[in-house]
């Protein structure tokens, strides 16, 4: 009598178990079943946008439902990344996010609302933007090579703006000082444009900035690209040596922008939105937009994506604590 019982309860507890596995198969294959939003924590017509409305348009037709996009920015980037942090992990919100707010913040600031590595989970990297260093037209500096021997005179002062204290921009060229032992004053901007314009005026003397904002000027002849802060030659400027073809192995300045979702994420709901945003940055179409904004595609994994902020933290840590850069 015993035994049967327990047996009745062992059946009831068994098939309890399935009915309740079996909803949760059901409900992340029910996804998606309504509008998905991509949170992007700058403003409409930044690069983060620009690579977002070009993705949802192509993953939202994979999916089969309407993919929006939510401007928030703020707080260098913050503000929006942290409303991913927050968001519900249904797969129905989920965002981009850059180098500031997913790692170098995390040393910058005292008091970020979320931390990257326990709230956010990576999807994919989207693209990498590699820093691009230039001079004025009129700049006796012809090659990078002639920058190097100037920045080795102590004698010489020079400064270089950025834009901002502890962005790509400014640890790129730190990085580069460091390994060539040179000085330079630091003149942080509010924008890319404001830095470009110190650089045209010679109010500055070198700098490393965004692709999208130099490449028209470096086309129309007002400035000069002297090298690349990548590890290879970039498509769009074949014939510019990158600082790795100085000795300068391992530096690497990217402003990268990746997709990003809140940590706990269903397993198959994160490996669709992954496989669906990796197809669309691969895609013919998309690849050639994307290299047509000077951005060079990646899509890689997950995990690939994870290592590559632990290397970027291993990379500008030091520097920002050297530099004691601090929002606070």
């Amino acid at each position: 009598m015993i035994r049967k019982i327990l047996s009745h309860a062992f059946a009831a507890v068994f098939t309890a178990s399935i009915g309740f596995a079996s909803a949760t198969v059901s409900a992340a294959d029910d996804w998606p079943s309504r509008t998905i939003k991509i949170i992007v924590p700058f403003g409409a017509g930044s690069s983060p946008d620009t690579m977002a409305r070009k993705v949802a348009e192509h993953a939202s037709n994979e999916l089969g439902e309407t993919i929006i996009v939510e401007n928030r920015p703020g707080a260098s980037g913050n503000l929006g990344t942290n409303l991913i942090a927050k968001a519900k992990p249904d797969g129905y919100t989920f965002g981009t996010s850059i180098t500031g707010p997913m790692v170098n913040n995390t040393l910058i600031y005292d008091d970020l609302p979320y931390d990257p590595k326990s709230d956010i989970d990576p999807l994919t990297l989207a693209v990498h933007q590699y820093n691009v260093i230039v001079v004025n037209k009129d700049s006796p500096f012809e090659s990078f090579e002639d920058l190097l021997e100037a920045l080795k005179d102590k004698d010489n002062d020079f400064n270089f703006p950025s834009t901002g204290a502890g962005t790509v921009s400014h640890l790129s060229m730190e990085l580069i000082l460091d390994h060539t032992g040179g000085n330079a004053v630091h003149v942080p901007y509010g924008s890319s444009p404001e830095a470009v314009s110190s650089l045209i005026s010679g109010d500055t003397d070198f700098a490393a900035l965004p692709p999208i904002t130099v490449m028209p000027l470096v086309q129309d002849g007002r400035l000069r690209a002297l090298a690349t802060v990548s590890s290879e030659r970039l498509d769009f400027l074949p014939d510019t040596p990158t600082v790795n073809e100085f000795g300068m192995s391992g530096v690497e300045g990217s402003g990268w922008i990746g997709f990003v979702a809140p940590t706990g994420l269903p397993d198959d709901i994160h490996n669709r939105l992954e496989e669906v945003l990796r197809n669309a940055i691969h895609s013919t179409e998309i690849t050639e937009f994307l290299t047509n904004q000077y951005m060079v595609p990646v899509g890689n994994s997950s995990e690939e994506f994870r290592q590559y902020m632990n290397d970027d933290l291993d990379r500008w840590g030091p520097l920002i604590e050297r530099l004691d850069i601090t929002a606070n």
